[in-house]
């Protein structure tokens, strides 16, 4: 093979990664805002999901817990306020747990939902399950623990899953509702936080 040859194979190889990422930059602009635009409607019917009984869930702002960013909402019907939403990230077993908390006006829990982990299957996925997440129905800052007994008053811990359980209880969902009470009742400033959990 000549030197001739070689730069002739580096040429077309360059022609070729410069058609590729093109094309590639073609697509991505294109998709880029029907992904944007699908997240969007996902993240707003995962919001109603939590407040059914809002007509309107508006971002009031973002904050920072584990070095990942969240969001937290306000849920009102007509004029009223009813409750608020809160983003927030647990510590699992093997993963960050992403979880939403709707909270009323006296911060209790509502309802609960999982977004996204990568915990055990068969184990640590269990949070994910109505029969875990419908515990925390009602529950104050107070109750958000997690006990590996039988109990209404706090949250069981899934059987051999208790630092699922713990992540999603302990550290996601109280410092939710912790960030929530501080900033609603004038405790952070600017409306943003900044927790390293």
């Amino acid at each position: 093979m000549t030197g001739k040859d070689i730069i002739k194979i580096t040429l077309n190889l360059v022609i070729v990664y410069l058609i590729g990422g093109a094309i590639l930059a073609a697509v991505y602009a294109k998709t880029s805002p029907i992904m944007f635009k699908n997240n969007e409607e996902a993240k707003k019917q995962a919001l109603k999901a939590l407040m059914p009984d809002a007509d309107d869930i508006k971002k009031m702002g973002d904050w920072t817990i584990h070095e990942k960013h969240a969001e937290y909402f306000v849920a009102k019907k007509g004029n009223d306020i009813i409750g608020y939403v809160v983003q927030s990230f647990g510590k699992g077993y093997s993963s960050y747990i992403d979880t939403l908390i709707a909270v009323d006006k006296d911060f209790k829990v509502q309802k609960i939902n999982v977004l996204h982990h990568a915990e055990t299957p068969g184990l640590g996925d269990e949070i994910e399950t109505e029969s875990f997440k419908g515990q925390f129905k009602d529950k104050d800052f107070e109750h958000l623990k997690v006990v590996k007994t039988e109990t209404t008053e706090y949250i069981q811990a899934i059987s051999g899953a208790t630092i699922s359980s713990r992540a999603v209880t302990e550290d996601a969902v109280k410092n939710g509702v912790d960030f929530l009470m501080k900033t609603i009742k004038g405790g952070a400033a600017n409306g943003s936080a900044d927790r390293k959990g």
